[in-house]
């Protein structure tokens, strides 16, 4: 897929030379991990399984003998790199409902929860766990959601981010999502520099 490899030219060289070590010892997803995502998530987009196919997850994700953290993801909170979690990581953090009602009760804070993220909440199945911010996720945390709220679109990009707590929609569709990283010349990873 065209997009997946133009960001991830734009990320080797945007990487430190030490990441991009790191980072050159992972490799894709297996053909299994793939089925098993696309079964359970039949609307996964097509350029994440194409990162996946890449590179499986690096969120403290083991190659062989060597285990890697390099954050390779970013979103609107330009102090924050995450990681991409492995394919097994994505489906088993997915599991829980992800829950945003408690911060709708709060009427002083009405940003708390974008309106295109479904009040409900994020359910297993409806949504699908891909990143983790550099503090492992307790700042800041990534998701697709297929189960959006009228005013949103199936696919699009919620941000957690907490302290205080706030559900935001960073993107339409993963493609979109990519492009950006892409548009902001990687600049979520200045931080690290």
């Amino acid at each position: 897929m065209d997009l997946v490899n133009k960001f991830l030219n734009g990320l080797r060289s945007a990487l430190t030379t030490d990441e991009l070590e790191e980072l050159n010892t992972a490799y894709g997803a297996t053909k299994k991990d793939i089925e098993v995502l696309r079964s359970e998530y039949p609307n996964c987009p097509a350029s994440l399984i194409s990162l996946l196919e890449n590179i499986d997850g690096t969120y403290w994700r083991k190659y062989g003998e060597k285990e890697i953290a390099v954050c390779i993801l970013g979103s609107d909170i330009e102090e924050y790199p995450y990681y991409l979690l492995s394919t097994q990581q994505m489906l088993e953090s997915s599991k829980e409902e992800e829950d945003v009602s408690y911060l709708l009760e709060y009427e002083d804070d009405e940003d708390a929860v974008d309106p295109r993220i479904n009040p409900e909440g994020l359910f297993p199945g409806k949504y699908l766990h891909f990143s983790d911010c550099m503090n492992n996720g307790g700042t800041s945390r990534l998701f697709i959601d297929f189960n959006p709220s009228d005013e949103g679109v199936c696919g699009q990009i919620v941000r957690f981010l907490h302290d205080p707590d706030q559900y935001e929609v960073i993107a339409n569709s993963f493609d979109e999502y990519l492009q950006n990283l892409i548009d902001n010349g990687f600049n979520f990873l200045d931080e690290e520099e």
